[in-house]
């Protein structure tokens, strides 16, 4: 459930602290002003009974229904359970329609009329009779009901603009700060050497495959200097990237290490630069043995416009595990700051495997 500001619901207890006030002091200033009308708190009560079901259906909207709508971006069964919630209450209003306060004349001075709000009295329904027609009085209850739900997404859209606008102030902070990290962890200097020494190696070796090798690692820089500082990149640029790192990564290990990497066609669709390297990384440089047989394996897949994204990996142990790396602290930090809550990552830690799954929306 979407946490509510404080700022959010002072609002609305004052509205609603206003709502129920608002009928003692009108029937007092009512009662101060005619002689011939008594201030009686059974008045009150009948006013206060009459708004419960309101305040009731107005906190199931506000921390149940509205969410649905206003976070989770799920409007079509926002709609179909809040037109079933309206419907329950003009049921209600039709079963339930209480009588007004008893009044007696005598309690006027001077045969004055009684007030209006005491008066078109309508008795209750016989016990077991069918549920009269929507009325005019049922009616307003429903349209009331309907504008206080609007009012109420009104609000909820008011404070999620406010927040979004807080967590994109804070985006553009973190992600100076991430490309100074990509550069530092990401590609740092041990990659690089590795890399280069692998590629000195096949110099003399395969020195086609040399210049092939000095071709992906240009591209994979210039994807990093001149796309991770991007808001979002496309798709097939990311697994692009991947690609190509992983092509890298190969040749520094054996073939005792498993690397399958399996990757869908691209579609047109976005997602932030660099978002998904960091667990494949994380998977060389603490999943890989030269003791025993190891493995990496990454998988990811497209349904409508979401992504979903698997990375597992054998767990190495002792002296062959490297240190270093974006910890999963700061990536939990930034799936926070561009998804809020619009995102999934699960992370098991077994004895022997490490297993990686995220779900993320494209853009």
């Amino acid at each position: 459930m979407q946490h509510q500001s404080r700022q959010e619901n002072l609002m609305y207890l004052a509205l609603w602290a206003m709502a129920f006030v608002a009928p003692v002091l009108s029937l007092y200033a009512r009662s101060v002003s005619d002689i011939h009308l008594a201030f009686e708190w059974h008045d009150v009560w009948f006013i206060w009974k009459r708004l419960v079901p309101f305040l009731l259906l107005f906190i199931v909207h506000n921390y149940l229904l509205a969410p649905l709508l206003v976070y989770r971006k799920k409007p079509v069964q926002y709609a179909l359970i809040t037109l079933a919630m309206l419907a329950s209450f003009a049921f209600y209003q039709c079963s339930h329609r209480p009588m007004k306060p008893d009044f007696h004349p005598a309690e006027f001075r001077g045969g004055g009329a009684p007030p209006p709000f005491m008066e078109d009295r309508r008795p209750p329904l016989h016990q077991g009779a069918p549920p009269a027609i929507i009325g005019e009085h049922d009616a307003v209850a429903i349209i009331v009901l309907v504008l206080i739900l609007g009012l109420n997404l009104g609000i909820k859209y008011f404070f999620k603009s406010q927040d979004d606008q807080r967590r994109f102030t804070a985006l553009e902070k973190k992600n100076l700060e991430q490309q100074l990290e990509y550069l530092r962890y990401q590609v740092n200097p041990h990659f690089f050497m590795n890399t280069l020494n692998n590629i000195h190696a096949l110099v003399d070796i395969e020195p086609e495959k040399a210049k092939d090798t000095i071709v992906e690692l240009s591209r994979m820089m210039r994807y990093i200097l001149y796309e991770g500082n991007k808001k979002d990149v496309l798709l097939s640029g990311e697994f692009d990237f991947i690609r190509h790192y992983v092509a890298l990564m190969r040749l520094r290990f054996t073939e005792h290490v498993e690397v399958k990497v399996d990757l869908p066609k691209p579609v047109p669709a976005k997602l932030p630069p660099l978002i998904l390297i960091t667990f494949i990384e994380n998977a060389f440089k603490h999943g890989v043995s030269y003791q025993h047989d190891s493995f990496v394996h990454v998988k990811a897949s497209v349904s409508g416009q979401r992504l979903k994204f698997l990375c597992s990996n054998s767990k190495g142990t002792g002296s062959d595990r490297e240190k270093g790396g974006i910890g999963l602290t700061n990536v939990r930090q930034r799936l926070n700051l561009i998804y809020g809550e619009d995102y999934t990552l699960s992370i098991e830690d077994k004895p022997d495997t490490y297993n990686v799954e995220l779900e993320i929306p494209l853009t």
